[in-house]
């Protein structure tokens, strides 16, 4: 079990401060004393880069930021340090493909909604996932008040990276409820159709606060009108809205699931492709050739498939959902071992909230039995994760990183399923969790 170390008062000393001409003598408090120190022990630690864990390999922390990995490091005066015997550390996990307010609840109230998200991000930060992307819900931008409310502390959760809406064409993935739009004319989804309405959308999730814009390149399994292999936008269309995007320095992720879909995302430029679960091997190496990332979100598509015959479990969700996965099963199931060999860099994405977000982590075993290492598995949730987002801050531990630490009990790189037993949490410096107690609040 971990535990934390006392911690030692600092004290007094001389120093000097040197000004041209002259030094000047000043009292300070001692300047190895720092309050906001820990130094973090394990039986091993993955750095996020190398190719195995090593052994005898400490962390400190101080503040926001690692400054140093050594061996037998021991705490400043002031500091802390926490012991995690038979333990590994990692770097903070990133998911890059979440929906932290679930779908269902498109036409709840706002604050109904951002209320429903609190345990939700919690969930997912005690799972140790210290990041994560927010892809949107079909109508109102929820998701960036739930950014700011983690940044300023109000909410505990995961840093939060956001899309606030998916925009869709006319009849497409992102057109929640036709049949009000049929009878009421009242549409629930960020909807627009031609060049010049799809610009005015990504100016508009601009001017709410999007880091992404994400777009329903093709049809989806809970879609209402269309087919996961239709294509919602034409090229025209798409080359407008990532063009508009890039000029307000936004990158652009395309769910996309069918060949024609993919290829005129990265035709027009997209960053990332989401799902890609129907498209053939030739059309995902030419995301690796387009210089894009694919986020396949294996275990949401299994998740489904495993649960076909049980007519309980599909009660209550959208009407032709259990039919489409049984039209595509076949399909998706011969497709689950193209990514690990596509050549395309691979970040970790779980569409979590289409399942529990409690069950996310179920990727990682997935994407192992699908074909990838413990390593490729690991390595898509940190360091291409990271890579994919932009923030080469993020996914590796290393001096200079931000101090998102996670640990597991055991050796994920024997056996990846620990990765569901995450027991100590570090977030921005900050101990979220430790082996035996409640997440802090």
């Amino acid at each position: 079990m971990a535990h934390i170390l006392h911690r030692s008062a600092g004290s007094s000393r001389s120093t000097y401060s040197a000004f041209p001409g002259r030094l000047r003598r000043f009292e300070v408090m001692h300047v190895q004393a720092h309050d906001d120190e820990v130094v973090v022990r394990a039986a091993r630690l993955w750095d996020g880069r190398a190719r195995r864990p090593v052994t005898g390999t400490d962390v400190r922390l101080r503040g926001a930021h690692v400054v140093e990995l050594g061996t037998d490091l021991s705490p400043s005066p002031g500091g802390q340090s926490v012991d995690l015997p038979g333990h590994t550390l990692l770097p903070g996990l990133i998911d890059c493909h979440v929906h932290v307010v679930d779908e269902a609840l498109d036409t709840e109230p706002l604050a109904y909604q951002a209320l429903s998200a609190g345990p939700v991000l919690r969930t997912l930060l005690m799972h140790g996932f210290t990041t994560v992307r927010d892809l949107g819900g079909a109508d109102q931008p929820v998701n960036t008040s739930l950014k700011r409310a983690v940044d300023e502390g109000h909410l505990l959760g995961p840093r939060l990276i956001v899309a606030p809406n998916m925009l869709s064409a006319r009849g497409g993935h992102g057109d929640k409820t036709p049949h009000l739009a049929e009878r009421y004319q009242l549409a629930v989804g960020n909807l627009a159709d031609g060049p010049a309405a799809v610009i005015r959308a990504v100016r508009e999730q601009a001017r709410c606060g999007a880091d992404w814009i994400k777009v329903a390149v093709s049809g989806g399994f809970s879609s209402p009108t269309d087919r996961p292999i239709d294509v919602g936008y034409t090229q025209e269309e798409l080359d407008v809205m990532v063009q508009a995007a890039a000029d307000r320095g936004l990158p652009v992720a395309a769910h996309a699931f069918g060949d024609e879909a993919v290829r005129r995302a990265l035709q027009a430029g997209v960053r990332s492709i989401e799902h890609g679960c129907l498209a053939s091997a030739g059309t995902l190496r030419l995301i690796a050739e387009a210089g894009a990332f694919l986020v396949p979100t294996q275990y949401a598509q299994r998740y489904f498939l495993d649960r076909l015959e049980d007519d309980g479990f599909w009660r209550g969700r959208p009407t032709g959902m259990r039919t489409a996965f049984r039209a595509y099963a076949c399909a998706l199931r011969s497709g689950f071992a193209l990514p690990a060999t596509c050549g395309a860099i691979v970040a970790f994405g779980t569409d979590a909230g289409m399942y529990p977000h409690a069950e996310n982590w179920r990727e990682f075993p997935t994407l192992v039995s699908n074909g990838f290492s413990p390593q490729q598995a690991l390595s898509a949730a940190t360091a291409h994760a990271a890579a994919l987002l932009q923030r080469p801050d993020l996914g590796h531990i290393a001096p200079g990183g931000v101090s998102d630490i996670v640990a597991v009990p055991g050796d994920p790189f024997e056996d990846i399923s620990v990765l569901g037993r995450v027991s100590f949490v570090m977030q921005h410096g900050r101990v979220i969790r430790e082996p035996g107690e409640a997440p802090r609040t």
